[in-house]
């Protein structure tokens, strides 16, 4: 038996599923576990709608200063 891991689009996932269902041999596992909760979307989508450029800092910076609170090194 082989196993695989396909990515579909949502508005398929219904049909997909009932179609393969049917087949005895056949195991579906549903993992959420990388799903971001509704809430947390519009938290962040809220976010970036009100941010301004000032609250923005370069990702190097960003980098070298949390290597110099943390002490790591290169």
């Amino acid at each position: 038996m082989r196993q695989l891991t396909v990515t579909i689009p949502d508005d398929f996932y219904t049909s997909f599923i009932e179609f393969f269902k049917h087949i005895p041999e056949v195991y579906i596992q549903n993992k959420d576990e990388n799903k971001v909760p509704l809430w947390q979307q519009e938290i962040v989508l809220d976010r970036i709608k009100n941010a301004k450029p000032e609250d923005y800092i370069d990702a190097n910076l960003a980098i070298d200063f949390l290597r110099k609170k943390y002490g790591i090194t290169k």
